[in-house]
Order: C-alpha cells, then sequence, then structure tokens
C-alpha cells in the first residue's frame, strides 16, 4: 500500500469553487512550469523547497496537493514537506497528465492567474489604450502627456519608454496629483507586456482621477515591435511629496469598498493570526525602502503592484485570508481592491500608527533544520582547489552563476544532481557553494549519498570569497545541468526574438476565452 495520499482533479476543482484553502504545487523548475500548468498552481521548485516551503505555506495544516509531470520530484517534495511538518499532503492523481486526463485547463508563463485576470479586466471595462505610435507621436509632438512606469524600478531602469517616469502600480493613485496636476494632461501608463498597463491604468480611472488615461497598449513589447528604440539606466522616479492626500485617500477607500474588501482593527487581525484553521498573510505594501525603515511585526513586503501581478508567488495558498497594510490609506486599499476582485478574502487593517510601524530591516528567514556540515574558509577552499581530486558544486541561480563564480566551479540544479554528476570529472572530494550556502547547506548530505565521497561546504559561500578580494570567473562554461531554473520571460530586457514577443501578445489575447474553459478562477471584475 503507497504511503502516500493521493487528490484528483475533481476534488480539486470543488475545493476551488468552495474558496476552501488549497496549495497545490508543482515542483519542477521554473521553465518547465511555464509551458503547462494549472491556473492556480504555485510554483515551488524541489530544489528550492527548504527556502520557500515556510513562508509560502505558513500554516502547518494547509491542505496540500503536489504534482510533477511524471518523474518523481513529486514524491519526494511530499515526504519533504512532511518532515516539514505539513500535516496534510497529497500527490496529484496522475500529475500533470492526470489533471488535464480529468478535464482540467492547463495554462502557460508565470504569473497566469494575474495576467489573465488583467484581460478580463480589459475585455470587461474596456480600459483606454494607446498604440506605441500614437504615444510616439504624442512624445514627439511635445504633447502635454506624463508617461507612467507601473513596474519595478529595476524593470524600468533595464529598459523604459522615452520621457517615462517609474511608479511602481501601487504608488500611481497616489503620486499621480503630483506628477499630473493639470487635468487635461494625459496620463498613458506602461509595463513591458499588458497586464500592469491595464491595472494600473484602470486603477486610475476606477479612483476617479480627472485626467485622460490610457494604457500603453502592449507595452515595451509593443514598443519594440513598432519599432521604436527604448531608453535604458534611466533614474526617473515619482516624486517623495504627495499632493491632495485626502482626495487620493477618499478615492482608493470608494474603490475598496466597491469591491467588498473587508477592513479590520488590531483586535480583529490579533484573533485572526492566532486562528490555526485559516492560513492569513500579512503584507506591507509600502515600497521595499519604506518596509525596511520600519514596518509592523510579521508583515512581509509585498509592493501592491507587485502583489497583484504575482498573487501566486506571495499568496501561494488560494484561498488564505490576506491583509494589507499602509501608513498612508491609499495603497494598501488599491492593492486590496484588486485582490478582492481576484476572488481573495482580502482585508486592510485601520487604526494604524506611527508607532505600529516598529520593525526594521527584512524578517528572518524561517527554515527547516539544516544538516550538519564540514565547513571550510575561502583560503581552504583556494588551497583544495589548487589540488587534485577537488569538484565544487555551484548551487546558485544559473544567472547569478554565469554573472560570477569561483574559477572551476561547476553549476548545477539540486533537482538534477544525478545527472549533474555524471558529467563531473572524478573527484576525491566535493565542496558545496552557493551566494551564501544557505541553499548549499542542504545539498550535503544529497551529494555525499550520491557519491559516497566526503563533502563540504564554503562558509559563507561565494560572498565570503567576493568579500575576501578572490578572483573570479563568468560564463556558461561549466553548465553540469541546464538552465531550467528560470523561465526566459519575452518581455524582458532589449535582445527578445521578435517572434517570441509577438507570440506571447497572442498568448495573452486568448487568456480570456481560457478562463471560460477553465471556470474555477472566481474572478469578479467591478
Amino acid at each position: 500500500m503507497s504511503a502516500f495520499v493521493y487528490r484528483d482533479f475533481s476534488t480539486l476543482r470543488a475545493a476551488l469553487l468552495a474558496r476552501q484553502e488549497l496549495a497545490l504545487i508543482d515542483v519542477r523548475e521554473e521553465a518547465e512550469f511555464a509551458q503547462s500548468h494549472p491556473l492556480f498552481a504555485v510554483n515551488i521548485p524541489l530544489s528550492k523547497l527548504e527556502l520557500e516551503a515556510y513562508r509560502r505555506i505558513p500554516r502547518r495544516g494547509t491542505p496540500i496537493t503536489v504534482y510533477d509531470n511524471g518523474d518523481g520530484r513529486a514524491e519526494q517534495a511530499a515526504a519533504r514537506l512532511r518532515q516539514f511538518g505539513y500535516g496534510d499532503v497529497a500527490l496529484l492523481a496522475g500529475g500533470l497528465a492526470g489533471w488535464q486526463a480529468g478535464g482540467g485547463e492547463l495554462f502557460q508563463d508565470v504569473n497566469t492567474p494575474s495576467k489573465a485576470f488583467g484581460e478580463l479586466v480589459e475585455s470587461r471595462r474596456h480600459t483606454p489604450s494607446l498604440t506605441a505610435q500614437q504615444v510616439k507621436a504624442l512624445i514627439d509632438q511635445h504633447a502635454d502627456v506624463v508617461i507612467v512606469d507601473a513596474r519595478r524600478f529595476d524593470e524600468y531602469q533595464t529598459m523604459s519608454i522615452p520621457t517615462g517616469t517609474s511608479v511602481p502600480g501601487a504608488e500611481l493613485v497616489l503620486r499621480i496629483n503630483a506628477l499630473a496636476p493639470d487635468p487635461n494632461t494625459q496620463v498613458i501608463v506602461n509595463c513591458a507586456g499588458r497586464t500592469r498597463s491595464i491595472i494600473g491604468a484602470q486603477s486610475l480611472i476606477n479612483a476617479g482621477i480627472s485626467n485622460p488615461v490610457a494604457a500603453l497598449r502592449n507595452g515595451t513589447i509593443g514598443w519594440e515591435l513598432a519599432g521604436f528604440a527604448l531608453e535604458s539606466q534611466q533614474q526617473r522616479r515619482y516624486p517623495d511629496g504627495v499632493e491632495n492626500r485626502a482626495q487620493a485617500q477618499q478615492q482608493a477607500r470608494r474603490v475598496a469598498d466597491a469591491a467588498g474588501v473587508v477592513r479590520i482593527d488590531r483586535e480583529t487581525f490579533g484573533l485572526w493570526r492566532q486562528d490555526t484553521t485559516r492560513t492569513t498573510y500579512l503584507f506591507d505594501v509600502r515600497s521595499p525602502e519604506e518596509y525596511h525603515a520600519g514596518h509592523v511585526p510579521g508583515s512581509d513586503s509585498a509592493p501592491g503592484g507587485q502583489l497583484v501581478q504575482e498573487t501566486d508567488h506571495y499568496a501561494s495558498v488560494r484561498g488564505a485570508r490576506v491583509v494589507l497594510v499602509d501608513d498612508d490609506g491609499v495603497r494598501a486599499n488599491m492593492s486590496a481592491s484588486w485582490l478582492a476582485q481576484m476572488g481573495w478574502e482580502a482585508a486592510v487593517a485601520d487604526g494604524l500608527s506611527a508607532a505600529d510601524f516598529t520593525e526594521q530591516g527584512g524578517p528572518a528567514a524561517q527554515l527547516p533544520p539544516s544538516p550538519p556540515t564540514d565547513d571550510i574558509t575561502p583560503a581552504q577552499l583556494a588551497a583544495l582547489l589548487a589540488q587534485e581530486g577537488t569538484v565544487l558544486l555551484d548551487f546558485t541561480t544559473s544567472a547569478n552563476y554565469v554573472a560570477r563564480h569561483i574559477p572551476g566551479a561547476y553549476w548545477v540544479i539540486r533537482s538534477q544532481l544525478p545527472l549533474a554528476l555524471e558529467k563531473l570529472p572524478p573527484a576525491e572530494r566535493y565542496v558545496v557553494t552557493c551566494g551564501s550556502s544557505l541553499l548549499a547547506r542542504y545539498a550535503v548530505p544529497e551529494v555525499a549519498a550520491l557519491t559516497g565521497k566526503p563533502v563540504q561546504l564554503l562558509a559563507g559561500g561565494t560572498q565570503a570569497w567576493i568579500a575576501e578580494n578572490r578572483p573570479l570567473e563568468k560564463g556558461e562554461g561549466r553548465l553540469a545541468a541546464p538552465r531550467i531554473d528560470r523561465y526566459r520571460r519575452p518581455y524582458e530586457g532589449t535582445d527578445n526574438p521578435r517572434d517570441a514577443m509577438q507570440a506571447y501578445l497572442d498568448w495573452e489575447f486568448g487568456l480570456v476565452e481560457q478562463l471560460a474553459r477553465d471556470a474555477t478562477h472566481g474572478f469578479n471584475v467591478l
């Protein structure tokens, strides 16, 4: 008799329709996940399970269903989750193929619920948009226009529309009066593709600002496909000051109330946090800088625009309660209004004062117990690498590895470790590292079990090596596994093939029809 419990598609579909809590976890690597997955599946790769499980699924009694595509990683992940203390862990009957065979719809890409929701918003609200050609003409004519980029600031710096200013999504209603004080100024909201442009523009429209508002149709992808040049490394950011704060507060509260956002006080929130039968997330939707300067104890940083864009990553338990906080009465309400429309039980904590934002820095990581390791210093590693028989394994992300790594290090993924080891030279001993060695520490017993050789850990990881100004390499020279740890997004950077960008847009255009076929989304557009 199998030690594993199984849940089938029909059981999970019924739970989704009933708004019951569930975590449907795809334990493949992100590039594999992006090819095909259920709408509300969340990607927590087996290779990083220890680092992400407690943060993303905070309640140990959450009903968890794990799947892969028939390669055995789901069984490993289920066993590991039980060891972490989760008491209700099951496998998806038949894996990914079982979901499809049961009649389940399969989606592509990442952050799919948010992208599908954005397309539904545009189709229901007919969110105004302007083509790249129309926006370029306005810029060339020096028209009275303000372009606001609703992505993260680092994304904006990579590439941006000429004259655009970085105003991440949750900041729009709070900051727009300072950027466009004349109600006749045309406001244009852009992102890289479509979702954040649509949600950002519709946020301003829902709030009732006086200015004409439009999304840049298809974002920077549309701009590039039109043959126009993007800027890079720009530093234009929204001003720190807030104009007409009281008006923005009233606008945001009105939208939140219309969306059915729940209002709670400190006492109610305390009761929710103590409730062991429900998952309650607490997110601070202000900027990361504000969060680190001072936040409510126990809250996690989730800038509102990104929270709406990446809800599956931040709140990985579908059906959970989500409580949002800010210190201005605008950003939490606007963000919560979108979450409520996406089918979440969204609440805003009212009545907070500056005295509540007492915790500084980032939250301490909650991790499962790590195995005992034989740690060595960078100097000791340098001496070992000068000898024959030492093989250094780097478990960082492939992007970090390609950017810089210790000379001679091989890049590996834990889930691909048996295959990777077959490609490596014979070793008398192994040393493992990653950026900080936090993840590599968990890989030590796995490498030892597979090789039968001594395994040591670089204390402090590659960061410790760098801190001592030791030499580095870059490039893909020693990849021992395929770079499947991250999906190459067709809307990032400036070197994407035109056909890939167009295919991405075509996929987004079809999401509304997919939502109708799936019929589990629970979205309700205002």
